[in-house]
């Protein structure tokens, strides 16, 4: 079998007197998008700076593409790349002159070359030489997420990718992870959007309590509820259907799944 991409196993983390983690267990496989789902303060955030290198558990273990986060960091930041819930993005500059920045800072041969690519490969290509400043906020989250990726990290960190997104800039960001997942890159993303992991996730976790209390695919998660009784009613579209629909943006349909 293969190794998993991202293994975690009990790790633990407490902020004085408060327990935040409380012996997290998953793993992530290789190319696959898993969702970590929880409320506002349940940790998620906690636990991918840990996955990261950028904070010490208290307890348990973790490994990422097969290197201990505590003992190989230097190895884990060679093969990870983070994008936060704050842009990274600077303003001042060109779309274009952030990624070649970010290239020559990763030592990465051809930055230009790098950035080019990453400017086609997500749309961005006809915006490259404007400021930053004047981008949408979706635009502003791809430019995020494509610096995020120079140097083809095998590991991607979403943390909270749409916290303040419009329906728009959702959309588009939900794009870029599928795009991520065709390419084979795995994907750890954290949300408290339930639609959100419903669309992009392979599996799911929820964190509550500072543990794992469940984990599946959707069908696995929806087995764990009783039985339902079958009815049939009117499917009415929803609001946020209606809005992208008049807007003249149609959900896209490699991350739409059917809902039967």
């Amino acid at each position: 079998m293969t190794a998993p991409a991202i293994h975690v196993d009990g790790i633990q983390k407490s902020f004085g007197e408060l327990a935040v983690l409380r012996g997290v267990d998953f793993d992530v496989a290789e190319g696959s998008v898993y969702a970590l789902l929880g409320a506002n303060g349940a940790g998620k955030t906690s636990l991918v700076r840990i996955l990261s290198t950028l904070a010490r558990a208290d307890g348990g273990s973790a490994q990422i593409a097969g290197f201990d986060v505590s003992s190989r960091a230097a190895e884990v930041r060679a093969a990870i790349s983070l994008t936060g819930q704050f842009s990274a993005v600077d303003e001042v500059l060109t779309g274009r002159e952030n990624l070649v920045l970010v290239a020559r800072l990763r030592h990465v041969p051809d930055p230009r070359g790098v950035a080019a690519a990453l400017l086609d490969r997500f749309a961005l290509t006809d915006a490259a030489d404007r400021r930053a400043a004047t981008y949408s906020g979706g635009m502003r989250r791809r430019l995020d997420i494509a610096m995020s990726l120079v140097g083809e990290p095998r590991v991607v960190f979403l943390d909270e990718p749409t916290t303040g997104l419009d329906p728009h800039a959702r959309q588009e960001v939900w794009d870029v992870v599928a795009e991520l997942a065709s390419h084979g890159t795995t994907v750890l993303l954290t949300t408290q959007y339930l639609d959100e992991a419903e669309r992009l996730a392979d599996r799911i976790g929820i964190l509550a309590e500072g543990r794992i209390i469940a984990e599946g695919d959707l069908d696995e998660l929806r087995r764990l509820l009783p039985p339902t009784e079958v009815e049939y009613v009117e499917k009415q579209p929803s609001l946020e259907e209606i809005f992208l629909a008049i807007t003249g943006r149609a959900p896209s349909a490699e991350t739409t799944k059917d809902p039967t």
